[in-house]
């Protein structure tokens, strides 16, 4: 894994050594994946603005998140049936976590079981819920996920639908995450503001929302008591055709006002990007695609040669602005492009995307 040098690598061998069905469920999105695209526009969409002659020689690239420390402004999202890609699945992305300095997000759709998710690494986790059953079912879940010793509950909001995927449909696939959990969808669509009140009660800690994509649901947010406002998209995978995750956040930020942190996961897949969320406001940005193929070609060595990657992408670029920790990046730091920058999130996505 140290021969692996820039994260274009990882992508490279991740799309060689994957099956075809689980390479396009990692890549793919919904319908035409214009959401794709447009996650990768928004970030493309800024420049930086630079400063120099600045001491620049000690840099600190790490945040810290609902009292946990990250070193870098990178977590991992949760992403469901990571089983198919590495034997250990979830467990193991934990522990490539935990070795590194970084938070898990496990999906409720991913193997292990909660339980041995969270027994494989000491670093904190949270986990990510879809709502697939009654409030005893959810009370049933919260007691398994206390228990485990999780620190914040996230709950994905944007997911009343399974999202139209053309590229499983063409193949007659499904991760094995959804094939395990195709009842209990009724209770996903008809889940309220309301029953996130009850949630936030029946769980007692930090209570996160995943999938916000506007100021006006922001807002709600806020008056719900909501710890954490997550922007995200789904990483195109739910409802094509909508804008790009950082072109939401300058706005959600406006509304926020620093009440509660602001996340944001959609296309980021360099040290560059996440210098970007931050300095439009975000604490951390979350990335899935990335690390579901840094897993695939070396499992949790691949995860931790990743982040490696990541940091001294963050380090570099930090230093080069003339920053020296997050707290001093701001919005003077960056500036709509006049020209635009090329879509690709990787040369390889040609022909891909």
């Amino acid at each position: 894994m140290s021969e692996l040098r820039t994260t274009t690598e990882i992508a490279e061998q991740a799309r060689d050594l994957l099956s075809a069905p689980v390479w396009e469920y990692i890549a793919g999105g919904a319908e035409s994946e214009a959401t794709i695209w447009r996650n990768r526009e928004a970030i493309n969409s800024y420049v930086f603005i630079s400063r120099i002659l600045r001491d620049v020689s000690n840099i600190d690239p790490s945040t810290t998140l609902l009292g946990t420390k990250l070193r870098i402004p990178f977590f991992l999202a949760p992403v469901g049936g990571l089983q198919q890609v590495t034997p250990g699945g979830a467990a193991t992305a934990g522990a490539a976590a935990a070795s590194f300095g970084t938070l898990q997000v496990v999906s409720s759709v991913s193997e292990p079981a909660l339980e041995a998710t969270a027994g494989a690494s000491t670093g904190d986790k949270w986990f990510q819920l879809y709502i697939r059953g009654d409030f005893d079912w959810i009370r049933e879940w919260i007691g398994r996920i206390k228990k485990s010793g999780y620190t914040a509950l996230v709950i994905t909001v944007d997911s009343a639908y399974y999202g139209n995927r053309e590229r499983q449909i063409l193949r007659d696939w499904l991760p094995q995450g959804r094939k395990n959990n195709l009842t209990g969808n009724e209770y996903q669509k008809a889940t309220t503001w309301e029953d996130i009140d009850r949630i936030r009660e029946m769980w007692g800690g930090p209570l996160v929302l995943k999938g916000i994509q506007s100021a006006a649901d922001a807002e709600l947010a806020l008056a719900h008591d909501i710890s954490a406002i997550w922007i995200s998209n789904h990483g195109g995978r739910q409802l094509d055709h909508c804008r790009g995750a950082l072109a939401v956040l300058p706005e959600v930020v406006d509304v926020v006002k620093g009440r509660v942190p602001v996340v944001v996961d959609g296309g980021f897949l360099r040290g560059t990007d996440a210098l970007k969320a931050v300095a439009l406001g975000a604490t951390a940005v979350a990335c899935g695609r990335l690390y579901a193929m840094a897993l695939a070609v070396a499992a949790e060595h691949g995860v931790q040669r990743m982040l490696e990657i990541l940091e001294f992408e963050i380090t570099n670029a930090m230093g080069l602005l003339g920053v020296t920790s997050l707290s001093e990046l701001s919005p003077s730091y960056v500036a709509k492009a006049t020209v635009p920058a090329s879509t690709r999130a990787f040369p390889l996505y040609d022909g891909i995307f």
